[in-house]
């Protein structure tokens, strides 16, 4: 099956496009995230709607986890496992299923792209390979994969970049010297696939979709174009003041130069009409914004302050970003009762700043949740330290331990909080097993390899 450019689609699903892009420019990712799903339901393949998607993806993931991802301290509730032995549409549609929920999983990318390109989706595997290449520039076995990818998609010139890029740090690569054979051999023998006037002018319309939907999903783009963007929307704010694109437009200008002071001023005049007072995503936004500017204090103060005054000035900085945070997951949590990532993070805050009892609430709700149940235990049993009962924390810890599989970073940290424990409540050959089962698979873990150590040396 070959990949779907936007003009094969049926004129239903255009106008699904169409919309996408908009609500795009809009800010409104819910919005183009179903309309994508819905396009995507319909021809998977279709690289397009799969590149817009993923724009939006990262930037509501980012959106939503910046709040709150200190909090949950990167825990999964569920570890993943790649289905490397699938059938290629399971394992595409697995590796959906892994993006949806954690759109920086280059795990879950490679596993699309080794999919795609056995259902013979040569773009859509390209389109996957290369965002994993984003998060992982000098994987060689993505580079190798990517270059394969482009292969296959009828691109040997960029299949030979891919080559070279290896070649660069691994002269004597024997993959990559194959790859830039092939690649060789293909430039030179493959034609040119824009022989007809049809098929060109096919191909120009594709492209005019491809290169308008991305340049709506574009994230990065140069001060200058930025600046002059910035100025546009000023003029017609001017023209349309009660236009809140226009607004959002310069929002996101001057996050994009890196002024988020100017951007937060451009929000609250948007806020103040009555179409922006009440919505969410503004609502979102400025806070977003105002954790950048604590954010930006912490740094300034680290940087800027003079010895004598450096520990009380970053100490206020970061005290008064921790408020902001408190602050901010409390508010979310009133306004949205029913979300357990937002209860198991402001858990994770109340714990930081030495509320245990109102943390301990918090874990409680949350751990009748799968999605962040094992979070939740760790968090509940950490409190449970805290307040020195002991028994309690045990208790939790064993629970998360045994509802976890593998010894991955998660199982490593609950293994460790419950040998704690046990070593607080002296039950020292206990602990110690704990510990052993963690310094068996990776001795650098913390302190492990000391309280090894010196239990032996005890002996």
């Amino acid at each position: 099956m070959a990949d779907v450019p936007v003009s094969a689609l049926e004129a239903r699903q255009q106008r699904l496009v169409r919309n996408a892009a908009a609500a795009f420019e809009r800010g409104n990712d819910d919005y183009v995230l179903e309309m994508c799903g819905q396009v995507l339901q319909a021809a998977p393949e279709c690289v397009a709607m799969r590149r817009l998607q993923r724009v939006a993806r990262l930037r509501q993931f980012k959106a939503k986890n910046r709040l709150l991802a200190k909090a949950i301290g990167g825990l999964t509730a569920t570890p993943f496992v790649l289905g490397a032995k699938q059938a290629p549409e399971q394992a595409f549609a697995t590796a959906e299923k892994l993006l949806a929920a954690d759109p920086t999983s280059a795990a879950a990318l490679k596993q699309m792209g080794a999919a795609a390109l056995a259902l013979g989706w040569a773009e859509t595997a390209v389109f996957a390979f290369e965002a994993a290449r984003e998060l992982q520039p000098e994987n060689r076995d993505n580079l190798l994969a990517l270059g394969g990818a482009w292969l296959a998609a009828g691109k040997p010139a960029e299949a030979l970049r891919m080559a070279e890029a290896i070649l660069r740090t691994r002269p004597v690569d024997p993959a990559a010297q194959d790859l830039m054979r092939q690649a060789s051999i293909a430039q030179t023998v493959t034609k040119s696939r824009w022989d007809s006037d049809s098929s060109f002018r096919e191909k120009l319309r594709d492209e005019a979709q491809a290169i308008s939907l991305e340049q709506a999903a574009k994230v990065v783009t140069s001060d200058g174009m930025t600046q002059r963007l910035i100025d546009e929307a000023q003029a017609r704010v001017a023209q349309e003041p009660g236009n809140l694109n226009h607004y959002r437009s310069l929002v996101h200008g001057c996050r994009q130069l890196g002024r988020p002071d100017d951007a937060l001023a451009w929000l609250r005049k948007a806020r103040a009409l009555p179409a922006a007072a009440a919505d969410a995503g503004w609502e979102k936004m400025e806070s977003e914004l105002q954790l950048e500017q604590h954010e930006r204090a912490v740094t300034e103060a680290e940087a800027t302050a003079d010895d004598g005054e450096k520990p009380t000035r970053v100490e206020r900085a970061r005290a008064a970003l921790a408020a902001f945070r408190l602050a901010e997951a409390q508010r979310w949590v009133e306004r949205h009762p029913n979300d357990p990532p937002a209860r198991q993070a402001l858990g994770g805050l109340l714990l930081e700043a030495g509320k245990i009892d109102a943390a301990v609430a918090q874990f409680q709700q949350a751990q009748r949740h799968p999605q962040v149940r094992i979070a939740a235990l760790l968090g509940l049993g950490r409190a449970f330290k805290a307040k020195r009962l002991f028994d309690l924390a045990v208790a939790q810890l064993k629970t998360a331990k045994g509802e976890l599989g593998a010894l991955d970073e998660t199982k490593k940290e609950v293994v460790y909080e419950l040998g704690g424990c046990l070593e607080a409540m002296e039950r020292n050959d206990e602990a110690i097993e704990e510990f052993k089962a963690i310094y068996s698979e990776d001795i650098g873990f913390r302190d492990v390899a000391a309280k090894v150590d010196a239990y032996y040396s005890r002996r």
